[in-house]
């Protein structure tokens, strides 16, 4: 009878570890998927994100509901961007270089070249030596969003600053812009392309 009895309990203490390693495994499982669906669910949470430039200066994340709707603002401001950084000047050749370098980063080698064409021709060594700074001030940017890769025409204002001169001169550009892989560099995900300089000259000219 004791050994009936013992039997009976060892059974049932089976059953119950049994019970107990199933119940352990289902927990397991769960947790597994909550981990799998959360980790999936911040991957695309993270996909949808789009950086923009705080007056070209500090990145934010914005999100985005449709990534697909914000690539004409996107384009509009990897163009703006680029314009500002390599027709900005100063007279100061670190300055020139870091501004220049950045642009380079966001255009193929058409604007390799026109820099290349400047440096030959001794165009930056004159800025500084002659103390003139170069801005820029973009009116319009038109992008053709019906064919890819996109026709840009960018339409700015240049302004020359000399000792006793300002001199103001319009300046029209046209390139086309393919898509890139996203970067510290390259937040919008834009490659400027056939950078094509139409039109570059004097409006007026006055007294400081």
């Amino acid at each position: 009878m004791m050994e009936f009895k013992c039997l009976t309990n060892i059974e049932t203490s089976f059953r119950q570890l049994r019970m107990y390693a199933f119940v352990f495994a289902g927990i397991c499982a769960v947790v597994t998927v909550a981990a799998v669906w959360m980790s999936y669910t911040f991957a695309e949470r993270q996909r949808q994100k789009i950086y923009v430039l705080d007056n070209g200066r500090s990145l934010m994340v914005a999100l985005s509901q449709d990534l697909a709707q914000n690539r004409p603002v996107e384009a509009r401001e990897h163009v703006r961007r680029f314009h500002e950084l390599f027709f900005t000047l100063s007279p100061d050749k670190a300055a020139i270089e870091s501004n220049l370098n950045r642009a380079l980063l966001m255009a193929d080698r058409s604007a390799l070249s026109y820099y290349k064409a400047l440096s030959e021709k001794g165009f930056f060594n004159r800025l500084i030596a002659g103390g003139i700074s170069q801005t820029v001030r973009i009116d319009s940017i038109r992008c053709n969003f019906d064919s890819y890769p996109y026709q840009v025409t960018t339409y700015a204002r240049q302004r020359i600053m000399r000792e006793s001169t300002i001199t103001e001169r319009s300046l029209v550009t046209t390139c086309r812009l393919i898509n890139a892989v996203r970067s510290d560099n390259n937040p919008q995900g834009f490659m400027v392309e056939a950078l094509n300089i139409v039109e570059n000259k004097d409006i007026a000219t006055y007294d400081r």
